[in-house]
């Protein structure tokens, strides 16, 4: 495989789902963040829900696709509405990929079943429209133990991709996607799912590493592109 510090900028790119979250975004802000992903040849932008008007006019006929969150950042809605939340996006027809945050609440209790059938659900209405689901674990929150377990309901499920973090978690160390755990997911998953890393992916050293480690995507805070990419020096402050 090739090496990260031998990647084109335009190659480099497509590991990355450039984050437009925040929700204290303006509209001016939303599109100039957008923009900039598609600028820099982005996979994906990945927005909320309320943007997507504003992505599909943004990303059409480019290279770069669309990635909606679902149940974000708590993961803590009943079944039901996660589905309702998921066709309503999905129907649209334009997006590429949903990501889902799991109820790690279950996994850290270990109710495995429920933790299955949660992200199926989700994962059923997805496929029906041909788009792609990441499964949000928060991994800051997990111990090895569980981020395995967690893994696995992922893949019973038949999710597309496992993730490790929001980047809005609040009273816990924020470590993010780091290389012990992205290397753990990526042993347990093997070639069943593929792997995404986000939160504090923030320097290009981070970024290299993770891509030789295997890893398939990364979301990276709309500030931090740039640097990762090597396109500016400057070290973001992003929380993403």
């Amino acid at each position: 495989m090739i090496k990260a510090n031998e990647m084109s900028v335009k190659q480099l790119g497509r590991y990355i789902d450039q984050s437009v979250l925040k929700p204290d975004f303006t509209t001016e802000e939303i599109v100039k963040y957008i923009q900039e992903g598609v600028d820099y040849g982005c996979a994906t932008v990945c927005v909320n829900p309320s943007s997507l008007d504003i992505a599909a006019k943004l990303t059409k006929d480019t290279d770069t696709k669309i990635c909606v969150v679902c149940d974000f950042p708590f993961g803590t809605s009943t079944t039901a509405s996660k589905v309702l939340q998921a066709e309503e996006y999905c129907k649209r027809g334009d997006i590429f990929e949903l990501d889902i945050v799991a109820n790690y609440g279950l996994i850290r209790s270990g109710e495995w079943d429920k933790v299955t059938a949660d992200i199926k659900a989700v994962v059923d209405v997805c496929h029906k429209y041909g788009t792609a689901v990441k499964v949000i674990f928060e991994t800051d929150t997990l111990n090895d133990e569980q981020i395995v377990k967690a893994c696995e309901c992922a893949i019973e499920a038949n999710a597309d991709f496992v993730k490790t973090s929001t980047g809005f978690l609040t009273g816990y160390q924020l470590d993010g996607a780091t290389e012990a755990t992205i290397k753990l997911m990526l042993d347990t998953c093997g070639d069943r799912i593929k792997v995404k890393g986000s939160g504090s992916i923030r320097t290009q050293e981070h970024f290299f590493a993770l891509i030789d480690l295997g890893v398939h995507r990364m979301g990276i805070g709309y500030k931090s592109t740039p640097t990762v990419l090597g396109l500016t020096d400057e070290l973001s402050k992003d929380q993403y």
